[in-house]
């Protein structure tokens, strides 16, 4: 369990860390996150003033049981539902078992305890007037009908359905307000915070409360102190209603095979568990950090239940192998060419003729220190995919622990070694008029997002399962320099030549996309004592079959998609439609390709980008040239890096006239 031990002293990490605001630090223990959806507010000496339909989600105390619960009576400390803290929730029709008097005696122990707190004695005082609700009834919070019973369901089409019965579930058609979890505010000179699950004395005094809490005592496994342990682990970790558990402990019902151990209920509550115990402190500690580290995750690191998690044990700042973030840095800053060479050779604009993999190298290694300067240097990382197959049990799929620094070069590796022009949208505001998006090409390594549609397109969208194992296909690639897998390249290239499927845009991505997976697989399989450059720009010196073929097929698709344009045409150039065969049987194609070309080439005055086909034609050998063998994935790298170059030459040219 060096994940759990790792997540304990990642919590003790970051609750030190100065200057940092509560909010921002993981929650303590001995609550739990839920959401609420009435706000009561009451004076110091427990006169109700008003309440809200509020629903927001609130850090409230929680004993070890009613922290877990998924049914039955284990009432929370403070905060809980009305079924808890009204004692008149029965005498107005509830629906659900009423729990008032245990939840009274947990509250009345702490109020009177040593630990007590002004708040504690304010919602005492006013819970005991058994009116909670009526005043909700009376302030238009709850609602009843005639004999006085709380509505299941709302019948009034007249009027709006009230705010609660639109936050709370419904169950087979109908839903109980005595659902509805209800957080204090309590107004008095003596309190300085009224909201009290933002008081952080309020907390620090349950803390101490729970804490005197005589347990059964054991060696905790992760800490290695005696201390008192925990058979019921928290939940709720990658949202509020999160009832999947990490560890689960119910070996004394039902059958569990347990091998040489003997526990028994009886023995359990004597002395603990014969394997594996964990101290109820630490098991606290360890969940708390664990939800704060999700909660703090990018958007990408989500897939559906799925949840990869990337942190430093010091709870400093580090890049996440799935942040699509990281793709905006990268793109070509000619500001940053100005450093090494002179006014007169720098470029007014990204010119794709030149290779451009050594600027972006120097930005990805500069944007990479920011984070490697702020780690010490026996830092370390861990790298953690939780999933849950049945919404009550969660499972470490994969785990992997590094040093920083190293994990920080080895996801630099990944952004610098599968960087390739990547086709983005981004939104043009201009002068005057509506804003619009516009295609852009800039240099990064592909998100898994777009690896994912790319190699799978449409099919990944009703196959959840497939998404998350090859987003786990992909980890190791990102933070352990693992070969990408030939079947995931492979099946790039088949989607890449064959635009028919996809929408043009569509395409135009699968291909970059395809070529990054291309260019990382060629450079992670070359021995390390030999170098293969595989440049990001057009390379006129490869002579490469393979290469020279593909150049060939992006030359003769903007003949024929030029003289189209022309005419107005819309439709797909005849290289294009024949891309995928000409993969297959480049020479026997080319032969249909050409003779297709010259009505095209006439309309066009019978010289457009010929001279360009003849100097690509004059680099093959002729015994090369004949051959009908399948193109290797260095085609699609020739032919995209030609039609890079064929679109800026054309967008250069229209700049020019532009200006003149």
């Amino acid at each position: 369990m060096s994940w759990m031990s790792r997540l304990y002293q990642t919590y003790e990490q970051a609750m030190a860390l100065p200057d940092q605001n509560t909010t921002e630090k993981p929650m303590p223990i001995c609550h739990t996150p839920q959401n609420s959806h009435i706000t009561i507010v009451i004076s110091g000496t427990g006169e109700f003033r008003r309440a809200s339909v509020d629903k927001q989600t609130i850090i409230l105390p929680a004993t070890e049981k009613s922290a877990g619960r998924s049914s039955g009576e284990a009432p929370h400390p403070l905060a809980d539902k009305l079924q808890y803290v009204a004692a008149d929730y029965a005498s107005y029709g509830g629906l659900k078992s009423a729990y008032f008097e245990s939840y009274r005696e947990q509250l009345s122990q702490w109020a009177e305890s040593n630990y007590s707190h002004p708040s504690l004695l304010s919602v005492l005082t006013y819970i005991d007037k058994k009116s909670v609700i009526r005043d909700l009834i009376a302030e238009g919070i709850l609602h009843a009908d005639g004999e006085n019973c709380l509505l299941t369901q709302w019948t009034d089409t007249g009027n709006e359905q009230p705010d609660l019965f639109k936050l709370l579930t419904k169950e087979k058609g109908k839903l109980d307000q005595g659902s509805a979890l209800v957080c204090w505010v309590v107004e008095s000179n003596e309190v300085k915070q009224p909201k009290t699950w933002l008081d952080e004395t309020l907390q620090d005094s349950w803390v101490k409360f729970d804490s005197q809490d005589s347990s059964v005592t054991a060696l905790c496994y992760i800490s290695g102190e005696v201390e008192p342990i925990t058979l019921n682990h928290p939940a709720k970790l990658r949202h509020s209603g999160d009832k999947a558990k990490l560890i689960s402990s119910n070996d004394s019902t039902g059958y569990t095979f347990r091998g040489r151990f003997t526990d028994s209920t009886k023995s359990l509550k004597a002395s603990g568990p014969q394997a594996a115990s964990i101290g109820s402190m630490t098991t606290q500690k360890a969940h708390n950090a664990l939800r704060w580290l999700i909660q703090r995750q990018p958007r990408s690191a989500r897939n559906g239940d799925q949840v990869t998690i990337a942190w430093a044990i010091s709870a400093e700042d580090i890049p996440h192998p799935f942040d699509e973030g990281l793709i905006e840095f990268p793109e070509p800053d000619f500001d940053d060419i100005a450093e090494e060479q002179t006014t007169d050779d720098i470029p007014s604009a990204p010119d794709n003729t030149v290779d451009l993999g050594k600027t972006y190298s120097n930005k990805l290694h500069r944007y990479m220190n920011g984070y490697r300067e702020s780690i010490a240097v026996d830092d370390s990382v861990s790298v953690m995919v939780l999933d849950s197959a049945t919404p009550g049990r969660m499972g470490v799929s994969y785990y992997r622990e590094s040093i920083a620094r190293e994990y920080i070069d080895q996801v630099t590796q990944w952004h610098e070694a599968f960087a390739w022009h990547q086709r983005i949208m981004k939104e043009v505001i201009p002068s005057k008029g509506k804003a619009s998006s516009k295609a852009h090409w800039i240099i990064s390594a592909p998100t898994p997002y777009a690896i994912v549609n790319s190699v799978y397109g449409d099919v990944i969208k009703s196959n959840e399962a497939l998404k998350k194992t090859l987003y786990e296909r992909l980890l190791p690639c990102i933070v352990s320099e693992a070969p990408m897998p030939i079947d995931i390249v492979q099946r790039a290239i088949s989607q890449a030549v064959n635009p028919h499927n996809k929408e043009f845009w569509e395409w135009e991505r699968c291909l970059g996309v395809t070529c990054a997976l291309i260019r990382g697989y060629e450079i992670r399989k070359t021995p390390l004592n030999t170098t293969q450059d595989f440049p990001m720009a057009l390379d006129v010196s490869n002579s490469s079959r393979d290469y020279l073929y593909g150049r060939l097929l992006a030359v003769a698709d903007e003949i024929e998609s030029f003289a189209l344009y022309k005419t107005g045409e819309k439709r797909m150039s005849n290289a294009l439609r024949l891309m995928q065969r000409f993969a297959d049987k480049p020479f026997s194609t080319w032969r249909t390709i050409e003779l297709s070309l010259q009505p095209y080439v006439a309309r066009l005055g019978g010289t457009y980008k010929t001279a360009l086909l003849d100097e690509i034609m004059n680099q093959f050998d002729p015994d090369e040239f004949m051959l009908d063998q399948t193109l290797n994935g260095q085609f699609l790298l020739g032919f995209h890096c030609q039609r890079l170059s064929l679109r800026d030459a054309k967008q250069k040219k229209s700049d020019e006239n532009t200006e003149e």
